[in-house]
């Protein structure tokens, strides 16, 4: 397997020393526009056998990797780094989850269908983000438009996979409106081995890697593995020629989304975004742009083992619901050379959950999880942008100022004062090459769960007294375009101070998990190189490969090992492309991983095979209103896992600690009809 990842790097490596084709305009991969910045468009048309955005991030980032967790609202990570050492924003609205055990992500609360473009801003250089550690993702949903137009998407496949989704917008000179929903529902998909859902349980029971008794009811065994519909509104208002005023409104409602791995399954998972955005041009000498926002989002999480055999008498519930409320305030001006923005940020965060066993409230003292947490933040930040002939000079700084309330009496409150910044240069060659360098130092709070979370037996699994974690990294990385090729590759080197890591070590007399989470100094470096290579006007290549590698300085209290946990081994995004005529394109990807043999096995995780796989898609236009899409992922068929079995995860396991690993997808067709108007 790792001759195949050598060769297929040896492939895509030489395309771009190739030269002499005919350009032409590549649409649907990944560009940047600026130094650091990867942009990804066109997310529903690459990905749209289903509206999973982690899915889709996945396949076409190589600096993404997935954390499977369903057949929908899959996790993901980005350098190695997950959960909120990375930021997520919904149209500059802050997104969390409810659930301690990431059942429901941030980047879970809004599908593809939905999404315009996204960016991945790896590293510490944004300072107008609470909690960007190692990189922060940006994404930018569909804009209303003036002129009246939509379109309808209907979409099946393999493993009762079904869709339908419209969209719909249009407005006069001032006033543009959007809406936009989706309906969805998939089956348990099965894996290279034909085991679905019920079946990857039974091989893990065989095993012995998990107990009987985590096998669904007989009468819950044929369930789809989630149902899904969203909703989105927009309304933008050009109130003059320099003002603008934007209402959005989104919706996410899942139903009994099933997660085979873990030891219980979402009865639902709600949440709702508002948010508000108004901006003001050409004030004055000092406010080229004043832009004001206000934003809400709420979750609701409920999981249970009522589908479990363990559920079968007496079943256990874990309901939660968390609220971030934000504003922020931004006004950039001009000075000579300089471009500056200043600003203030405020979010608060409410986290909230408890047990219930037979959909009553355990006893006070063993019913709380999250015990009603609040974390709030206020910030200040200054940026500011100096251009110089070929050289560009972007510098920032923040002031956070973050305290973290518990109502339960006798849990502490926490407060953290932080000073981020970072400094990033930008050299212009000519018009086809430039370089740049960055160092930054960025910071990240604990969250609630790190600090106060409690067991379903009373056992306190935060730790209060945590310190937040501090990144000082740097980067260096090129850009370079031929006359029919492009080529980026970045390097970066973090220190991170007081890393919050979890330790399976810390137990109580029971074997229950005690103070699991603590600080530890760690190490992390890597890099990803990406390009393209038109070989010709129909035909042309994308590709991209991403290693990292991560180390704690010391091992954890009563460990020996100190590799880093999450730091997935080396992998390859590649594709052929063909376009005729506008009307017909078709793409072969592959998708390749080394070995994951790093591990940090003290705690849980366990070696998985390298995988090689290969999607195959072919769109059809007809005419001007027609598009017809068909695919197979997986063509191969492989048995394959691309997330593993951290400790801070729960997931289905036996007292000797043997981890249940969750296959991919097998081979998936599907197909996409969509019409425009």
């Amino acid at each position: 397997m790792k001759k195949v990842i050598v060769l297929s790097i040896t492939c895509t490596l030489a395309c771009t020393l190739s030269i002499y084709a005919t350009p032409v305009e590549l649409e649907n991969i990944v560009v940047e526009t600026k130094a650091g910045t990867e942009i990804i468009k066109d997310v529903s048309g690459e990905d749209i056998k289903s509206a999973d955005l982690g899915e889709a991030l996945f396949r076409q980032s190589p600096s993404v990797s997935l954390i499977r967790r369903s057949g929908i609202a899959n996790d993901i990570r980005v350098r190695g780094q997950k959960k909120d050492n990375i930021s997520v924003t919904i149209d500059g609205a802050k997104v969390h989850g409810a659930c301690p055990n990431r059942m429901d992500p941030p980047i879970s609360h809004i599908l593809t269908n939905n999404v315009d473009y996204i960016e991945i801003n790896e590293g510490p250089f944004n300072v107008e983000d609470f909690g960007v550690l190692s990189a922060d993702i940006k994404v930018h949903t569909l804009k209303p438009s003036q002129e009246f137009q939509g379109e309808v998407n209907l979409g099946v496949g393999e493993f009762g996979y079904q869709k339908g989704a419209f969209s719909l917008t249009g407005g006069t000179n001032d006033v543009r409106f959007l809406l936009s929903g989706s309906s969805e529902t998939g089956g348990q998909y099965k894996d290279g081995n034909g085991n679905d859902f019920v079946g990857q349980i039974a091989k893990n029971i065989s095993k012995g890697k998990v107990s009987p008794l985590a096998q669904y009811q007989d009468k819950y065994k044929n369930l789809d593995a989630f149902e899904k519909q969203t909703l989105m509104a927009k309304v933008f208002w050009d109130i003059s020629d320099t003002q603008e005023l934007r209402l959005s409104y989104t919706a996410n409602r899942s139903d009994n989304v099933l997660y085979p791995s873990s030891k219980m399954d979402a009865l639902y998972d709600d949440s709702d975004i508002f948010n508000v955005e108004y901006s003001a041009k050409d004030l004055g000498r000092y406010s080229k742009e004043l832009y004001l926002q206000a934003y809400q989002s709420e979750v609701e999480h409920p999981m249970s083992t009522k589908y479990r055999k363990l559920g079968a008498t007496n079943f256990m519930t874990h309901a939660l619901t968390t609220k971030t409320q934000g504003a922020k305030i931004k006004n950039s001006f001009d000075i000579s050379l300089h471009t500056i923005k200043t600003g203030i940020d405020y979010s608060i965060r409410n986290w909230d959950g408890g047990y219930y066993k037979n959909d009553k409230p355990l006893p006070a003292m063993k019913f709380h999880s999250i015990w009603d947490v609040d974390t709030s933040n206020v910030a200040f930040f200054v940026e500011d942008t100096i251009k110089m002939n070929r050289f560009t000079l972007d510098m920032g700084v923040r002031y956070d100022m973050t305290e973290i309330d518990s109502s339960n009496p006798t849990q502490q409150s926490n407060d953290y004062d932080e000073l981020n910044g970072y400094i990033l240069g930008t050299y212009q060659v000519d018009a086809s090459s430039q370089y740049f360098v960055g160092v930054g130092k960025s910071s990240r709070v604990p969250d609630a769960k790190e600090l106060y979370w409690v067991g379903s037996m009373g056992n306190v699994i935060g730790t209060p007294n945590l310190k937040n974690t501090v990144n000082y990294e740097v980067d260096i990385g090129v850009e370079k375009q031929f006359e029919n090729a492009t080529i980026k590759a970045k390097i970066f080197y973090s220190q991170l101070d007081d890393y919050i890591a979890y330790n399976s070590n810390n137990t109580n007399a029971k074997g229950a998990s005690v103070n699991a989470y603590e600080n530890v100094d760690a190490t992390l470096y890597g890099f990803d190189l990406s390009g393209t290579y038109v070989a010709t006007s129909s035909l042309y290549f994308d590709y991209g490969l991403a290693y990292q590698k991560g180390s704690k300085d010391t091992p954890l209290t009563g460990q020996t090992g100190t590799d880093m946990a999450d730091i997935a081994p080396f992998k390859i995004n590649a594709a052929l492309n063909y376009d005729y005529d506008n009307t017909l394109a078709l793409r072969a990807e592959v998708i390749a991983s080394d070995d994951w043999d790093t591990i940090d096995y003290e705690n849980g995780e366990q070696i998985l095979d390298a995988y090689t796989v290969v999607n195959l898609s072919a769109t059809k236009t007809f005419g001007k209103h027609f598009e017809v899409t068909l695919g197979v992922d997986n063509v191969l068929d492989e048995t394959y896992a691309v997330s593993n079995t951290y400790n801070d995860l729960i997931l289905l396991s036996t007292p000797n600690n043997t981890v249940m690993v969750m296959n991919e997808p097998g081979r998936y067709f599907y197909t996409n009809i969509k019409y425009k108007f």
